[in-house]
């Protein structure tokens, strides 16, 4: 998909991630051993020096906050960075490369499992019927049993790999009685199309893009395979870090009023993500008319679903070894919005 304004760090961010060549290689230093140590906060003269550091994918919470009037008076520079999806992401954030950035709910996990330095610090829960494995309109599968040897493509380590391995799994199956092709999404959409590839499991905006330019078809969406949680995450030097750190504090609180703002806006929403990223109007229209982002608590019940999430790959075999959740998750800035979410 064209973005006619692309942000101007995309190629600096993906050459980051290219570089950093998989989040084991970047890891290999450090692990995170808990929530960071919260600094105190900084005065207005401090914040107006910080320059935060945001990853975002195809622009999405850049357009949301901009539609939302929510970064005309920051009292801090924004840096913007545009992913491919949120592994590269998280790759960035635990290199230093950026400093906070929003994902789906398996980055996370696979940043975790290879001892990455970031934190999730705020989550929001989305319509799972927007996650789905798609099939070309003329596909002879009618289920997911009939994927059983068949080649899927999807985002190693994405939410749509989450969503992939747990509707399997409910089929009886794992992946490995699949063959899975690994293809970030602009070249899992040209694998679909070109019918390179037999299924695509992916999210919005690329399932409502793929439905109305392609016609494909849901073979089965995310309901009862996802927990459709999506997370803002941070490095964790930019945690310890005084200023940034109240830069952070800031930001999560612009997104909840944003995520909450758009759900009750949702064609302005739609028509601001589409002139910010290319989207055609029609494809952003579609993958927000069944609801976005709801912001809620990260509380126990949300570490308890993700490491149900991270349990089920350890026992695929796709991670090594037994993922601590809770050791990732950050709570410091969960007064502030709950006290934005009350206020909603």
């Amino acid at each position: 998909m064209h973005l006619r304004n692309p942000a101007r760090k995309t190629a600096l961010a993906l050459a980051v991630a290219v570089a950093l060549g998989g989040l084991t290689a970047c890891s290999s230093s450090g692990a995170a051993t808990g929530p960071a140590p919260v600094p105190a906060p900084v005065s207005a003269a401090d914040l107006a020096k910080v320059t935060l550091r945001v990853g975002d994918q195809k622009g999405g919470v850049k357009s949301l906050l901009t539609a939302a009037n929510l970064l005309s008076d920051v009292p801090y520079r924004i840096e913007w960075s545009t992913f491919t999806s949120g592994p590269p992401l998280l790759e960035a954030a635990s290199a230093g490369a950026i400093d906070v950035g929003r994902v789906g709910n398996t980055p996370p996990l696979f940043a975790a499992a290879a001892k990455a330095k970031i934190s999730v610090v705020s989550v929001a829960k989305s319509n799972v019927e927007r996650e789905a494995i798609l099939v070309p309109p003329d596909s002879q599968l009618k289920d997911v049993a009939s994927l059983r040897g068949k080649t899927i493509a999807v985002s190693k380590g994405s939410s749509a790999h989450g969503q992939l391995l747990n509707t399997l799994k409910r089929a009886g199956m794992s992946t490995k009685d699949v063959k899975l092709s690994f293809l970030q999404p602009s070249e899992a959409y040209a694998a679909f199309t070109q019918h390179q590839v037999d299924a695509w499991a992916i999210w919005d905006p690329y399932t409502a893009q793929a439905q109305l330019d392609a016609h494909a078809r849901v073979l089965s969406d995310g309901r009862g395979s996802s927990n459709g949680l999506a997370f803002e995450t941070a490095s964790t030097a930019a945690l310890a870090d005084p200023g940034r750190n109240s830069a952070i504090q800031d930001f999560v609180k612009r997104v909840v009023k944003a995520q909450l703002w758009a759900n009750t806006h949702r064609d302005a929403w739609a028509k601001a993500w589409a002139a910010e990223t290319g989207l055609e109007p029609a494809v952003a229209q579609k993958a927000v008319s069944a609801g976005r982002d709801e912001p809620i608590p990260l509380d126990d019940s949300v570490v308890a679903s993700e490491q149900r999430l991270a349990d089920a790959f350890t026992e695929d075999g796709t991670l090594p070894g037994k993922v601590d959740f809770a050791a990732f998750a950050d709570r410091r800035y969960g007064p502030d919005i709950e006290a934005v979410r009350s206020n909603g």
